[in-house]
């Protein structure tokens, strides 16, 4: 089939779903109820995508696909606006934003292709100007994400480090204000709340700065971070695995023979 036809095809499939004769289970969901589902089909096609596997990344673009769809379509039982005035706008959208491409206006690069973006929501499109180029970043991001596109405003306006040595600096900065916060901490028992308040925001600022530095290397942080995940998880497995094989229990008295069985993985790799 053409896309057009597939796209056809999924559309009359999820008003088939949510017919008074379809699916009793998709019937009763809401966009609300399905927000959570959403946020876990992306994380599950960015994990896909990091695998680098196309029959996966086919199978979890088609999930997303179906929630878009549907969600899409519970909008248009409402008379709201309809499946196909989403596509319209975003295929509008694209043309609008796009005129190097579908005009005659000319850029060099990526960098004036995102200039000329942000005028046209402006000047074109009506969008009012923010009070700050941060508040352009969504702040219902993930913290990381969140933080790291900050970041690239801040940077793109000219507040930034001159160099990667600066932010690895910082970074000793910040840990040297986490240990001293910790010892704080510790000198009383852990009963002061404002003392693990001060723990929590120095990690915090830790964390900025590391992420600060992925950005310098250009390195997105999540893509990083679930990299270093999987590394830890098939490490962690093998520990088990051998752990079991042995007949010795997980448990902190055997830190030791874990901790072996752990670099047998890495050396394995």
């Amino acid at each position: 089939m053409t896309p057009g036809e597939s796209f056809k095809a999924l559309y009359e499939t999820v008003v088939k779903l949510r017919s008074p004769g379809g699916c009793p289970w998709d019937r009763e969901q809401t966009p609300s109820s399905l927000r959570g589902a959403l946020v876990e089909e992306t994380y599950e096609c960015l994990e896909a995508i990091d695998e680098n596997d196309p029959a996966h990344i086919a199978e979890e673009l088609g999930d997303l696909f179906l929630l878009v769809s549907m969600l899409s379509y519970m909008h248009e039982q409402e008379g709201k606006f309809s499946v196909a005035d989403v596509l319209a706008k975003v295929n509008d959208k694209l043309i609008r934003r796009h005129p190097h491409v579908f005009a005659d206006v000319k850029v060099k690069d990526s960098a004036e292709v995102l200039d000329n973006w942000a005028s046209i929501k402006i000047n074109q499109e009506g969008r009012k100007p923010k009070d700050s180029i941060l508040d352009e970043v969504s702040s219902g991001l993930p913290p990381m994400d969140r933080s790291f596109k900050l970041q690239k405003k801040a940077a793109k306006a000219g507040f930034d480090w001159p160099d990667a040595a600066g932010v690895m600096e910082k970074i000793s900065e910040e840990l040297e204000e986490v240990r001293e916060a910790i010892n704080n901490e510790q000198i009383t028992a852990g009963n002061g709340r404002d003392l693990h308040a001060a723990v929590e925001e120095e990690l915090g600022d830790l964390l900025f700065a590391v992420i600060n530095l992925c950005r310098f290397m250009k390195t997105e942080p999540s893509v990083a971070l679930r990299r270093t995940n999987s590394k830890f998880t098939e490490r962690f497995k093998y520990v088990e695995k051998m752990m079991k094989e042995t007949g010795c229990e997980m448990k902190k008295e055997n830190l030791d023979v874990m901790e072996k069985h752990w670099k047998a993985a890495k050396g394995g790799e």
